[in-house]
């Protein structure tokens, strides 16, 4: 996921000694005028986005069926998710910097054309090391992919339209969570696993094509945009984001992960891919609220879903074994989750200003970081603890998230300042 820094100076800025950066056209294209979006290179970009979610998610659909015919156990099968994560942390910010100064189309090509490879690896390996090999490769692929996608979505728009863009790029990680991710547990069950992870491999290709005949080129960014790490996390408010995410986003894997043997005790482990229709369905319709509201409620609507996502698992802690708890529980679980990116995203950029783009590779690289630690923590849970220990896991983690979100109320989350 990536953020798009301001192209103009906040109010702000010149306490923070930070100077805002003017865009640079690019001298190859003229900057978009008109009043109208590129839709159908937008949706090349959500495709991209769709294709991201879905590789990475697919093996918590799909992990008894993985399990079994890579002969590894469920919780090592889960860390094909962890390492998915490790891939994309570890090499998100040292890329970024490295390809800062490339074009950016061809850039995007290799990004999606290395899911092409790895999806492809891991459908036909028969070998747990191997695929365990593509999905780190998968990961860094993700990295690369995300950095991209909001940047390149806003310079494809007229200036005034740059948000809407966006909106219409980061649609497909909604569409994966919602239909793509159940789509492809269903079709992993009817058929084989290995065909779900093939069928992404032939969308790619399609992707490709599609990028090449709509996606417009622009060049990268000269050195003098590019600014340093460690100024930006000491700018008040983005310290307490980083954290806030990383506690509900480790939350959220541990039990994602998870899912299927969680919800097999409620005799619902066959019915995995209705349980994350459910979860995707309730994230749907989720986003289009938050996406009107989150400019003037920010901090109101974070701490809504942090405290309905602990609702959802307090309901599972007590009634884990009922199918109708576990049914409204990842309805409500689904519904908090839809406006997280979207939230701390745009707490993130608030709080850096014109460092924006800075602060969202930190946000990268801490959402991957609760990724993999939401895997490690899950894997360790279930061979020692059981099921029933991840409820009260996650609302622990969600207090933690809760007491450091509503701490932050003068930067970070800000309250809205009286009327």
């Amino acid at each position: 996921m990536t953020l798009l820094a301001s192209d103009t100076k906040s109010p702000d800025d010149d306490s923070r000694g930070i100077t805002a950066i003017p865009a640079v056209p690019c001298p190859t294209q003229a900057i978009p005028s008109s009043d109208r979006l590129p839709m159908a290179g937008l949706l090349a970009l959500a495709m991209a986005g769709f294709i991201t979610v879905l590789t990475e998610a697919m093996p918590a659909g799909l992990l008894p069926h993985m399990s079994a015919s890579l002969g590894v156990s469920a919780a090592l099968t889960g860390q094909l998710v962890t390492i998915y994560a490790i891939g994309s942390l570890a090499t998100a910010i040292p890329l970024t910097a490295l390809t800062q100064g490339m074009r950016r189309k061809p850039l995007l090509l290799i990004a999606i054309g290395g899911f092409a490879v790895v999806n492809t690896l891991t459908a036909i390996s028969s070998h747990y090391a191997l695929t365990f090999v593509a999905r780190f490769l998968a990961g860094v692929f993700a990295g690369l992919v995300w950095s991209l996608l909001a940047g390149y979505a806003s310079r494809m728009a007229p200036p005034h339209l740059s948000g809407r863009a966006i909106t219409v790029a980061m649609f497909g990680t909604a569409l994966a969570l919602s239909l793509g991710i159940p789509a492809g547990t269903l079709l992993g069950s009817l058929s084989n696993w290995r065909v779900a992870f093939g069928c992404m491999s032939v969308l790619t290709l399609i992707l490709i094509g599609w990028v090449l005949a709509k996606v417009p080129d622009f060049p990268g960014q000269p050195a003098t945009r590019r600014l340093s790490l460690l100024d930006v996390l000491m700018l008040p408010g983005v310290r307490p984001v980083l954290f806030v995410t990383l506690s509900f986003v480790i939350a959220h894997n541990l039990l994602f992960t998870y899912i299927v043997p969680f919800i097999a005790p409620a005799g619902l482990a066959e019915r995995a891919d209705l349980v994350l229709l459910v979860f995707g369905l309730a994230s749907l319709a989720g986003i289009g609220g938050v996406g009107l509201l989150v400019d003037r409620w920010l901090r109101e609507m974070t701490l809504g879903a942090i405290l309905l996502f602990g609702a959802s698992a307090v309901a599972l802690g007590l009634r884990g074994d009922s199918p109708a708890v576990i049914y409204l529980a990842v309805t409500l679980w689904g519904l908090a989750y839809s406006g997280a990116p979207t939230l701390f995203q745009t707490a993130s950029a608030k709080a850096a200003g014109a460092a924006a783009d800075v602060a969202q590779s930190m946000i990268v690289t801490v959402w991957n970081t609760a990724v993999a630690a939401g895997g490690l923590i899950g894997g360790l849970l279930l061979e020692t603890r059981g099921v029933t220990a991840f409820p009260w896991t996650v609302a622990a983690l969600l207090a933690a998230a809760m007491a450091a979100a509503y701490a932050a109320r003068r930067a970070g989350f800000p309250a809205r300042p009286s009327a």
